[in-house]
């Protein structure tokens, strides 16, 4: 068994559990990675100089392309074992997911995200006056190195990802939902995050502080591993059905 008894035992009990998900839960479907991205047509592009305010007002067409083919790269790919867990617990428990991770594949397995705190590739909004955009986006077979944007319907301006980029804080509220569920919850769990990028790697402290178990889930160690409550060695698609059958008590 590779969780202790009394976490166990905090994992049949607990009503609500608030669970931060990072990268390393993304790449088990095959998301490519940031730098994934940089291939064929962009190949010669920096994918650090795209992602800014900056790189869209000076080229737009450029950095929605690039984005348009990130996303066509996520559209590829489907939820894992892990994704499906968590929207299992939800059946019977109160589950707060916060991810770092800006695609969609949570909500694809099922589950009702709580916060994207580094934004979402699909909440499309307009770059000028924030409105969103609920359009259906079109993604064509081959992309071409420039796409113009879509245009907002209320004030005519780029219509831009919804995601944080360089330079830019997070969604407020996003952000404020994720404090807010990892104090209050019983149980937290860690998965697949590294733990560096801040300040969401600071939200398992905010258990930690009022003596909330928090359960890091992840094939090697990371930033957070010397201060978790437990480690659980393995990945997301490994661990988190394991974790569900025993939050159902069932132990044999």
């Amino acid at each position: 068994m590779s969780l202790p008894v009394e976490l166990r035992h905090r994992l049949v009990e607990a009503r609500h559990i608030a669970v931060l998900t990072g990268a390393g839960m993304s790449a088990e479907s095959g998301v490519p990675t940031f730098r994934d991205v940089q291939d064929g047509l962009w190949a010669k592009y920096d994918p650090m100089t795209l992602a800014t305010e900056e790189a869209f007002a000076e080229e737009p067409s450029l950095v929605w392309a690039w984005y348009l083919r990130r996303a066509q790269m996520i559209r590829l790919v489907e939820p894992n074992a892990g994704h499906l867990a968590l929207a299992e617990l939800a059946t019977f428990k109160k589950v707060s997911v916060i991810t770092q991770n800006v695609d969609d594949l949570h909500e694809r397995a099922g589950s009702d995200v709580l916060s994207h705190v580094h934004g979402g590739l699909f909440d499309y909004r307009c770059f000028d006056c924030a409105a969103p955009w609920q359009a259906e986006l079109e993604i064509p077979g081959d992309i071409p190195e420039r796409v113009e944007p879509p245009k907002c319907t209320a004030c005519g301006g780029w219509i831009r990802p919804g995601i944080v980029w360089f330079g830019e804080v997070l969604p407020q509220k996003a952000f404020q939902d994720a404090v807010d569920a990892s104090a209050s919850c019983d149980l937290m769990l860690v998965v697949g995050t590294s733990g560096i990028v801040q300040p969401a790697g600071s939200l398992p402290f905010a258990a930690l502080e009022r003596g909330t178990p928090v359960i890091e889930i992840n094939p090697e160690e990371s930033r957070l591993t010397d201060y978790m409550t437990h480690w659980w060695q393995g990945t997301a698609a490994e661990v988190l059905p394991e974790l569900v059958r025993l939050a159902r008590g069932q132990v044999g």
